[in-house]
Formats: C-alpha cells, sequence, structure tokens
C-alpha cells in the first residue's frame, strides 16, 4: 500500500454522476470483461468506457476520454503517482469529455468519428444522470486505486486457468514480464508479480501465460479481501447462468434489474456469435473496439477442450494447481 494517507473520494473531490458511483470491470484480457461490460450496460444506466488504459490505438491513446500518457501495459496507479491520473480519471467517471485534447493529437476521419461517438455518450450521460462504467483488463493491478480514490464498485474477473491459457494460445498472445517488472511501484505493493522474474527472456508461453494468471489471481484474492467494494466474480458463474448472475451483479453494483436488462442478457448469451469466421473467438469491433461478441455462454465453458493437447492441459492444471 502507498505510504500515503488514504483519502476518501468525496474528500478529493472525485465523484461520478448523480446516479451513483462509477463501476470498474477488470480481470485479465480475455476474461469476459468486455462481455461483462456491455451485460451491465444492458440496462441503459451506465455509460461504457471501453478500455482507457490500453495502450494501443485504438481503443486506448484517447486523451478526450482519458488525458494522461499510458506507458506500460497493466499500467500501474497508485497514490504515489497519481497526480496525472486523479486529474484524468476525475474527467472520465465524471463523462466530461476532453474536445481540445482530443483534436490536438487525433485528426484522422475516424478519429473524429470516435471524438462524436464518445462526446455525446458522455454529454448525454451526464445530463441523464447515468454512470460511468468503465471496461478495462489493463486496470486489473489498479484496482485498489480506483475503489479508493474514484470510489468505484470494481467487478474483477476470473476465468478459469485452462480456458484463458487456451484462449492466449489460440490467438498467439503473449506476456512481456518486463512490463510487470519494470514498475518498481508495482512490485512494491504486489509483490507477487516478482514470481514472474524467473520467466523473464523465457520462450515458453503456456508457463509464461499460466504465471500471468497465478499472479493476477493472487492479487485478486488480496484486493477482495481488504477491500469491500471489489468483488471476485468468476467468469464460469457468470457464463453457467447470465441471467440469475448478472441480476445479483446488478444488485451489488446499485443498478436497477429490469425486464430490458433481463431481455438484452437472454438474447445475448443465448445466441451463436455472429460475424466472425469459424474457430475465431476474438475481434475488434466498432468504433470503441470492443471484443464483445453475442454468444452461447454455456457452449464457452468447454471451448478450450479443441485449443489445446491433453499434455497441455496437463501442465496448465499443475503450474496453477496452488490458487485453484
Amino acid at each position: 500500500m502507498s505510504a500515503k494517507q488514504a483519502v476518501s473520494p468525496e474528500d478529493a473531490g472525485i465523484r461520478g454522476t448523480e446516479a451513483g458511483n462509477p463501476i470498474l470491470v477488470t480481470g485479465l484480457p480475455r476474461s469476459g470483461t468486455s462481455w461483462a461490460g456491455k451485460m451491465l450496460a444492458a440496462g441503459g444506466e451506465v455509460v461504457y468506457v471501453n478500455e482507457p488504459l490500453n495502450p494501443q490505438r485504438p481503443p486506448g491513446r484517447s486523451p478526450g476520454v482519458l488525458n494522461a500518457q499510458v506507458t506500460h501495459r497493466f499500467q500501474y496507479i497508485c497514490a504515489d503517482d497519481e497526480d496525472p491520473w486523479l486529474r484524468a480519471f476525475s474527467d472520465t467517471v465524471a463523462l466530461r469529455y476532453g474536445y481540445a485534447a482530443e483534436l490536438r493529437r487525433n485528426r484522422s476521419p475516424s478519429d473524429l468519428a470516435r471524438l462524436v461517438k464518445y462526446a455525446t455518450a458522455f454529454t448525454v450521460g451526464r445530463l441523464r444522470g447515468r454512470r460511468a462504467l468503465l471496461d478495462d483488463p489493463f486496470a486489473l493491478f489498479s484496482a485498489g486505486w480506483f475503489a479508493e480514490r474514484l470510489g468505484c464498485r470494481v467487478v474483477l474477473l476470473v476465468r478459469d486457468p485452462v480456458s484463458f491459457v487456451g484462449s492466449w494460445q489460440r490467438l498467439g498472445w503473449s506476456v512481456d514480464v518486463r512490463e510487470l517488472l519494470g514498475q518498481p511501484l508495482l512490485v512494491r505493493d504486489h509483490p507477487q508479480v516478482e514470481s514472474v522474474r524467473r520467466l523473464a527472456g523465457s520462450q515458453d508461453r503456456i508457463a509464461r501465460t499460466a504465471a500471468l494468471w497465478d499472479v493476477a489471481r493472487a492479487v485478486a484474492e488480496d484486493l477482495a479481501a481488504r477491500h469491500p467494494s471489489i468483488r471476485v466474480v468468476r467468469y464460469e458463474h457468470l457464463a453457467a447462468d447470465p441471467v440469475a448472475a448478472y441480476r445479483d451483479l446488478y444488485a451489488w453494483c446499485g443498478l436497477a434489474w429490469s425486464d430490458r436488462a433481463a431481455r438484452r442478457i437472454t438474447r445475448a448469451c443465448t445466441a451463436p456469435a455472429r460475424g466472425l469466421s469459424p474457430g475465431n473467438g476474438f475481434a475488434w469491433t466498432g468504433l470503441s473496439r470492443t471484443a464483445y461478441r453475442p454468444m452461447d455462454s454455456r457452449r464457452a465453458l468447454t471451448a478450450h477442450h479443441d485449443r489445446l493437447t491433453p499434455e497441455e492441459i496437463t501442465r496448465i492444471q499443475t503450474l496453477t494447481t496452488p490458487h485453484l
């Protein structure tokens, strides 16, 4: 934890809209954050903000949405270095769009289209008293700061490690552990991160991805134990019975459950994915560049079986067993 004394969001002058505190949905990429964020937005009470801390442009690096410089994947934010982040995120969660900052950096036609989309959503949302919902897997390690300093209700998703590693394997994704180790405040506040140092320079993608899952799960448990406004939610729990699970999550987030939300969630979680090539479970789409797709959520629970060999499944289970 930071050496600075904890200050409430109200004392810091940070508030969401009149309707209530902002919501953060986080968890490692491919843990279902886009899906969960869209389902929590189905009732129409929030403004969905996609991955402001993503270092890739798009969906990140939009100063109109977040006027701060992201330098790392999984950027760590704490009270010791919070000044630019507190200023920037206070505008984001209050749904104040930075027109001038956006136009100074991004002026292509697609940039201007995103400006119109977000500026309109922020303005309408603020006028109607909607809450900001940040969907950002890159905020995972900073979730405590979001809870303490921005007053966020944090939904922290954890996915079964075999499914998680299988998804990363299929997409050819890999983690550079130096992105974590190169942030001294992150290593200080979450010493679990130090365990990945042995894999620096390793070409073993399964071992690196399993180690990232291991660290993230340990950090998630620690954060939830220390912050009552952080809730760890298993992806599999949401996928197995989405209507009942999301109804409970709506109540915890302070969102009103409605027939509209129930219908949209049912429709989104029982349909086959549309617009994807066979075997592909990921695609960036839309101006917000979200990876969410309508899907049969129960069928998704067993998708890893065609992504990994039996030997690979056994190995991942062995690498992650201590935290299962």
